[in-house]
């Protein structure tokens, strides 16, 4: 300990100005010599403790750690400003004295504390059970030792606790070094791009490539201002799995693509890696049915991959979490690799070419980046499809089983994205598709920056040092943040060359808004440099047009007129988008097992604007007065919107009528009062939101007359509302109603619950109440 607080001294006996050139320079001037001296064998010592050997075995990597020379110790030791060091009395266990207290930020927002001596060289993979209540400060040269590998075992999200200060970027010496495409060479994996690249370069193959011919296309300002004013040009096309496809383009020349029967792995231009362990990894979805000259997709998988390799915008609205929910997300998850092997190859294979180059010579051939360096950005609704999505990500990287590749932080990542048996709800009857979409952990706050090369992985990345960014639209919302706010960050977001929404329906449910403020924020110019090498920047990000070559990827289980508003308010890649627009030929009222009629009542409303205060009106005028008898108690008013549920909670009160309530923000206790009252007819109506059916699904007994206040937004709620019915006891000698409310705005939900053809008869008929008959024989 004499040796380090000696160390210190040396250090505070400096003055500013040779302060100031030390932390710029990362040296000393030539004059001060001995004194770097004295202050280099001083920094060196601390890092041989005894915790060395208990770290490197706990460490989930199988690679040997990378030796540090002193040199760059010394450096890491001054990342951190000397000038608000403070010292402490050493305690009796012999721990280290607490100095310079240091707060780092990773690619969460959480902060990273350095540990006196609970720190492990694992890059991240730490015992909780060890982490101190409360934070311990740390000398530069613990620093050095935390920017080392050692990383906080708390895995907390503080991004947004005021109490913790200014957000820094938190950064590890060792993985950057490893991770960093800018100075990377390293034999095993520049050797291998370097192979490959040189293989691809020896074919005309490498030229057709379609990541070379989307990323190199080179437009004029014209042809920009002409995709960024003209409409676009649409066409119609049927395929044999998706069925019906709108092609749309602003280009002149717009290529209709054909459905392939079956396809030639060779020609779908993945990177070497991928093509062996694909078929390993889809071998779960692949059937007999399959012909042996395609073992590589199924019909679904083939189809949509035809479209993500050629670049082009994605709509599917057709994604089930039961059936082919898990077929899409592999789907997408070998599309993002494949480009961001692609693209990390080609930076490391141009930075061999630029060492090798004569020193002084100016080559502007090798402007293979963005100005930040994410590239995909996948959005998932919960913690859970991050965990199956980096499961997938390494198993599409492990060759083999011998060749198993080094994922740091995986310990850690388990642990926060895992789910624990134990906690799982009570053993409550809940529909198949509940299940599935709420499998595992259901956590909606989160985002993870993930670094990849051939052979190793890096979770828990900094954004900017990332290269695929996973989070929910709560975890992007806040670390965005909203104008005015002095904790917010988007340049990580300025070169996101795909973008994926995966099972876009879920944020309705969550808050859409989040989803609107992330589309603002996507591909804007960056604030601040970020230390990026402008040489190596691509002209089409420097000019501003990252929008006009990044691919979106939407994935959802319905048509939803948001949903098609960011496809075709957000999207515009010159590749052109696709969307799938099959219409339901029977809807949802033929699952309706039930004997009752249904009226659906048409309301006019002359904007869409104004159709929210039309639908008030017609309800409390026309619709409410009929069951306000006493013989039309146990009515239930389904509500989608939360917004239009206070509006009707607050009329109720107003007027006095008998009625309860249930939200998604009711306590459990209130839940089962109102569902008690409810059912022995103490209170004649319920108010009930889509949003608590969703995340609940409870059978609500007792109904005998249903109001549907707005279509659902999801189309099987409606029979499953209507046939909550059956669980009524004397439901025999019951005499049921169900009215829906309708305006011509709404005519992809209704579509969806009576089908295509008796929505074009309701639309066009001048007649505005309709009656419909479900349970007959």
């Amino acid at each position: 300990m004499g040796k380090r607080r000696g160390g210190r001294e040396l250090l505070r006996s400096l003055s500013k100005k040779q302060k100031k050139h030390l932390r710029e320079f990362g040296e000393k001037h030539p004059f001060y010599d001995k004194v770097l001296l004295l202050l280099l064998l001083c920094s060196c010592f601390p890092f041989q403790s005894d915790n060395s050997d208990k770290s490197s075995a706990e460490s989930d990597s199988e690679t040997e750690v990378e030796q540090i020379s002193v040199y760059h110790k010394l450096l890491a030791t001054l990342k951190t400003s000397p000038e608000s060091e403070s010292e402490e009395e050493e305690d009796e266990s012999g721990s280290e004295a607490a100095g310079e207290s240091v707060t780092e930020m990773d690619s969460e927002g959480s902060q990273e504390t350095g540990e006196a001596d609970g720190g492990e060289k694992d890059g991240g993979e730490e015992d909780k059970s060890d982490v101190p209540d409360q934070e311990e400060g740390i000398t530069a040269t613990d620093t050095a030792e935390q920017m080392l590998g050692h990383e906080q075992a708390d895995g907390t999200d503080t991004s947004c606790d005021p109490s913790h200060g200014v957000i820094e970027e938190f950064t590890d010496v060792k993985h950057e070094s490893e991770f960093s495409l800018e100075t990377n060479f390293m034999e095993e994996e520049s050797g291998d791009c370097n192979a490959d690249q040189r293989d691809s370069n020896s074919s005309q193959a490498f030229s057709e490539d379609p990541f070379k011919q989307h990323m190199e296309k080179e437009f004029e300002e014209k042809e920009v201002e002409k995709m960024s004013t003209l409409p676009k040009t649409s066409c119609q096309s049927k395929w044999p799995r998706l069925g019906q496809l709108t092609f749309s383009s602003t280009l002149e020349k717009h290529k209709t693509l054909k459905a392939d029967k079956e396809v030639d792995v060779k020609q779908l231009y993945l990177h070497k890696p991928l093509e062996s362990t694909w078929p390993k990894v889809n071998k779960q979805f692949l059937s007999s049915v399959n012909k042996p000259s395609d073992p590589f997709f199924t019909p679904l998988q083939r189809e949509l991959f035809c479209f993500m390799n050629t670049y082009r915008d994605l709509f599917y609205p057709e994604r089930n979490a039961l059936t082919n929910g898990e077929e899409i997300r592999h789907t997408y998850c070998l599309h993002a690799l494949n480009h961001v092997l692609k693209a990390n190859a080609q930076v490391l294979s141009n930075n061999a070419k630029r060492r090798d180059q004569k020193p002084g010579t100016d080559n502007d051939d090798y402007r293979d980046q963005g100005l930040t360096r994410p590239k995909v950005l996948m959005i998932v609704p919960f913690r859970e499809c991050a965990l199956r999505i980096v499961h997938i990500f390494i198993s599409l990287l492990e060759v083999n089983d011998k060749r198993k590749i080094d994922v740091s932080n995986k310990k850690r990542f388990k642990g926060e994205f895992g789910s624990d048996p134990e906690e799982k709800p009570p053993n409550l009857k809940r529909p198949e598709d509940y299940e599935a979409v709420f499998a595992g952990n259901i956590d909606d706050h989160f985002r993870i920056g993930v670094a990849i090369l051939q052979k190793s992985m890096r979770l828990y990345a900094p954004f900017y040092s990332s290269d695929i960014i996973i989070a929910s639209p709560l975890g992007m919302r806040t670390i965005i943040g909203a104008e005015g706010e002095k904790k917010r960050d988007y340049d990580f977001l300025s070169s996101i060359e795909i973008l994926i929404i995966d099972q876009a329906d879920i944020y309705l449910m969550q808050n859409w808004e989040h989803v609107l403020h992330l589309m603002k924020h996507i591909n804007l110019l960056p604030l601040d440099s970020h230390g990026v090498d402008f040489s190596r920047v691509r002209m089409l990000n420097l000019n501003n047009w990252s929008k006009y070559y990044r691919q979106t990827l939407l994935f959802s289980a319905l048509q939803d007129p948001q949903i098609n508003s960011i496809f075709n308010k957000h999207c515009f890649n010159y590749m052109g988008q696709v969307a799938v627009r099959n219409v339901p030929f029977s809807g949802s009222i033929s699952h309706v097992v039930v004997q009752l009629p249904h009226v659906f009542r048409r309301l006019e409303a002359e904007n869409l604007t104004s159709v929210i205060d039309t639908r008030f009106q017609f309800f409390i005028n026309k619709v409410l007065p009929e069951y306000r008898d006493a013989i039309m108690s146990h009515t239930l008013i389904y509500v989608p919107s939360y917004f239009d549920y206070v509006r009707l909670r607050n009329y109720f009160k107003k007027e006095d009528l008998n009625f309860t309530h249930i939200c998604e923000y009711t306590k459990k206790a209130a839940v089962c009062r109102a569902r008690r009252f409810f059912l022995k007819g103490e209170k004649q109506f319920l108010l009930f939101t889509e949003r608590f059916h969703f995340y609940k699904r409870y059978t609500i007994k007792g109904i005998r007359n249903l109001i549907f206040y707005e279509l659902p937004t999801y189309s099987h709620f409606y029979s499953e509302i209507c046939n909550m019915m059956k669980a009524t006891d004397n439901g025999a000698d019951a005499t049921w109603t169900c009215t829906v409310l309708y305006s011509k705005y709404d005519a992809q939900k209704l579509a969806a619950v009576v089908g295509i053809d008796r929505t074009a008869q309701m639309l066009q008929s001048k007649k505005n109440v309709h009656l419909f008959v479900t349970g007959e024989n």
